[in-house]
């Protein structure tokens, strides 16, 4: 049986960052999905755990609209964003992506009260430690690599997640 590759394209960030003047926390992910960019905001698909982990460590309900996604995170002073501006990618596969450009992080971090980055995922964290660590070292960050919410990360079960990306939201908003 053979299996059809598609080519990676070259693609735009398209969802602009999501923060208020009182965020917090920034949770940087690596490029939106296929089907984020198709919805217009982060963590679209279905089956990426993001929203179900984050509903479970504030023990909220699951927000289902965009507009209850944003007010969600307004509410607990997260902001989001991905570290690649531009790159080449196949389909939502993080594994495919390659000549990366890199977002300007400084201009957020500077209008935000942002005292924690938080990366959503390996290859969150390599993208960032090879284009914008220096950046944000500049403004006080803690950082911290997170497992990522994906469902490729199987290995993770949904209370293995909420574990970990709780702790670190609790210590940084101290609740």
């Amino acid at each position: 049986m053979s299996r059809i590759q598609t080519s990676a394209a070259v693609e735009k960030h398209s969802i602009p960052p999501f923060f208020g003047d009182d965020s917090q926390i920034l949770i940087l992910g690596s490029f939106p999905s296929v089907k984020s960019r198709e919805s217009g905001f982060y963590y679209g698909h279905p089956q990426n755990r993001f929203w179900r982990v984050l509903s479970s460590v504030f023990d909220a309900p699951l927000p289902q609209t965009i507009e209850q996604k944003q007010e969600f995170l307004r509410t607990r002073h997260i902001a989001l964003w991905d570290v690649a501006a531009e790159c080449s990618i196949r389909g939502s596969a993080d594994s495919s992506i390659s000549a990366v450009t890199a977002n300007d992080i400084a201009p957020l971090l500077r209008s935000t009260q942002i005292k924690a980055v938080f990366l959503n995922g390996q290859t969150a964290q390599k993208l960032f430690r090879k284009y914008l660590s220096e950046e944000t070292a500049k403004f006080g960050c803690t950082v911290t690599a997170l497992p990522s919410t994906s469902p490729a990360n199987a290995s993770y079960s949904l209370e293995k997640l909420a574990a970990e990306w709780g702790s670190a939201i609790r210590t940084v908003l101290m609740i």
